[in-house]
């Protein structure tokens, strides 16, 4: 990390940022060629690579030089090319693999909103249903499909690395149920009921989401036995009861859908029902700058927004929850302990 002696001058920083374009397009660039899949542990010419990854030599040096500039690989005196701890996760075998994400935050329609930050900055409105005539999410299902496999491929990557940590993180010795809420695909609750044998679980969500879960959570899966999938938009209703409910990155849509996804969890659930609420949040947290550019995301594409501590606070109040503690899971998400008062 920088420090404050050591970094670039106001105009040099300020040129740097104005060109993150630049960074964002050498990072996807790097990613949809297999740069980092084909360079190994030996460092590499880029001649090389380039014979690796189909593609011309010059170029390619030039792309990997600026991305050198920020430690994703680096140059050798030599003239190769060596892998860092960031390169390392644009590699789709990599058990940390961040490759989806950043195939994900830099997908064509991302280069169309971008530049109308300003103009939903004036609004409050998402600008993608003004670019392409339909809600985000519909627009990507029915006429981008390969970004909406991208969105799927990120998601699901990011949900088995953060499922293991929340099922550590939670205690949920006492409860004879949970369900995940808006799961996705069930890693969380896979997670809980391989930690806690006697549990069973419910995973919800949308029909076209669950279709896809997890086949252990499936008929014929090892979990089968013990775990329920229930199609469903839980912006409408929560047709399911249970000890505990999981709620985990879906309470960033505008207001009253966040507000009516509570309502239904605390009505589902009745008076001394736990709630776990999981979600980023754009204060007090090591990931800031991540946080607050998903945060600017989601208000060019569904106007959505990223929490602090007292937005959520102030929401899961409001839906008649009390809120106990508070807990970081990881850098990048934190666990609101919650209970539906008698």
């Amino acid at each position: 990390m920088t420090s404050a002696e050591t970094a670039p001058p106001p105009p040099m920083r300020l040129r740097e940022l104005v060109f993150g374009a630049a960074c964002a397009a050498a990072v996807r660039a790097a990613a949809r060629l297999g740069v980092a899949d084909a360079l190994d542990d030996t460092p590499m010419t880029a001649e090389d690579l380039a014979v690796a990854v189909k593609t011309e030599p010059k170029p390619l040096r030039r792309l990997l030089r600026a991305l050198s500039c920020y430690d994703v690989f680096t140059e050798r005196p030599d003239g190769t090319f060596a892998h860092t701890g960031m390169s390392r996760l644009l590699r789709e075998d990599d058990p940390n693999s961040l490759r989806a994400i950043a195939l994900w935050c830099t997908e064509p329609w991302t280069w169309d909103a971008w530049p109308r930050l300003d103009e939903a900055v004036r609004t409050g409105d998402n600008v993608v249903e003004g670019l392409y005539g339909k809600e985000f999410f519909t627009y990507l299902n029915e006429d981008a499909p390969e970004s909406a496999d991208v969105f799927n491929r990120a998601m699901t990557r990011s949900s088995e690395q953060s499922a293991r940590e929340v099922a550590a993180l939670l205690d949920l010795s006492g409860a004879k149920s949970v369900a995940d809420v808006g799961g996705g695909q069930g890693h969380v609750v896979a997670c809980l009921l391989d930690k806690y044998p006697a549990m069973r679980g419910t995973l919800l969500d949308l029909p076209r989401v669950v279709g896809n879960a997890l086949p252990r959570l499936r008929e014929g899966g090892d979990l089968a036995d013990r775990a329920r999938i229930v199609p469903g938009d839980v912006r409408d209703a929560i047709p399911v009861q249970a000890d505990v409910y999981v709620i985990k990155n879906i309470l960033e849509w505008d207001d009253e859908s966040t507000s009516r996804t509570l309502r239904n969890v605390v009505e589902a659930g009745g008076p001394g029902t736990r709630v776990v609420v999981i979600e980023n949040l754009v204060d007090d947290t090591p990931s800031m700058r991540f946080s607050t550019a998903m945060d600017l995301l989601l208000l060019l594409n569904v106007g959505g927004a990223k929490h602090t501590t007292d937005s959520m606070v102030s929401r899961l109040t409001s839906a008649g929850l009390k809120v106990g503690d508070i807990r970081p899971v990881n850098p990048y998400l934190h666990a609101f302990d919650c209970h539906v008062p008698a």
